[in-house]
Order: structure tokens, then sequence, then C-alpha cells
């Protein structure tokens, strides 16, 4: 698999992306998405990433930084027909290295709470994440779940 910063312009990155929100609001109340849209992603205070098995793309994800020492992991997303393959474990990690080359002391996510997230819920705490509470701008939600790990 290869990794590569993504300038958001590819039909397929758009795709997965639209995926992404879509499935956000299907599973979480409006006022609890928290997913950026592709104007989001563009910020400056963000780096996304694609992540490709041959021409294929497999999934992606974001790096939003919060301030000069912690980061916020956004839209992680393995394309449907990748999944169990290792994409997300092998995004993660990517972006935890990233953030400790970036010396950030605190890498924090905020996922949904429902059942649809518990594989995600069950790769974090794999990758060393613990529950803590909200962080940058959000408020407590009992349809969000916020996890963090000290680099």
């Amino acid at each position: 698999m290869e990794i590569k910063v993504d300038d958001l312009n590819g039909s397929e990155v758009t795709a997965l992306l639209l995926e992404h929100l879509q499935h956000m609001f299907e599973y979480s109340p409006p006022e609890s998405v928290h997913a950026l849209n592709l104007d989001g992603l563009r910020q400056t205070d963000v780096t996304f990433w694609s992540i490709w098995e041959g021409n294929e793309l497999a999934g992606c994800g974001a790096l939003k930084e919060l301030d000069c020492g912690h980061g916020e992991i956004k839209s992680m997303r393995t394309a449907s027909s990748h999944l169990r393959k290792g994409v997300g474990a092998t995004m993660l990690q990517h972006l935890i290295d990233e953030a400790r080359r970036r010396n950030y002391q605190q890498l924090s996510l905020e996922t949904g709470s429902m059942d649809y997230f518990k594989p995600a819920h069950q790769l974090y705490y794999k990758f060393g994440f613990t529950l803590c509470g909200p962080f940058a701008n959000y408020t407590d939600d009992p349809n969000s779940l916020f996890m963090m790990m000290k680099l």
C-alpha cells in the first residue's frame, strides 16, 4: 500500500469522502456529525492523505493541527472494497507517526458512539487510544466518543 499527500481533486477521493459524509449523516443526528467536507479538509491546518493499493483507492485519513502540540485525526475511511485488509491500521499508524514527527504531545479524535462505529473504537483502543472528554471546540454529546493518545 502506498500513502501519499492528496490534493482532494481526484474523483475517487471525492466519491469516498462523499460516501463517508453520507454514512455519518445516516448513523448520527446532524448536530452530531463532525466530519469535514472537502472545503474543510482543504484548510491550511489540515493535511490529507490517501492510501492506494496499486491503482485502487483503499482509504484516506487526515491530521488537523489544533495547536503546536496537539493534533486531531479526521476523516479516517476505508473503501468498502478494502475492508478487513489492514487499510485502517496502516493509515492510523501513518497518522500517529506523522504526529510524532511534528512533535505533538497529544493526538485526539472524535467518533460516533453508536454500534456502527464499534470497529473504529476497537482499532483506536488497539493502538493505545483512551477515552477522554471533549477537546477543542467539541461539547459533551451522547452521540460522540472522544479519545486521545499521549505521544
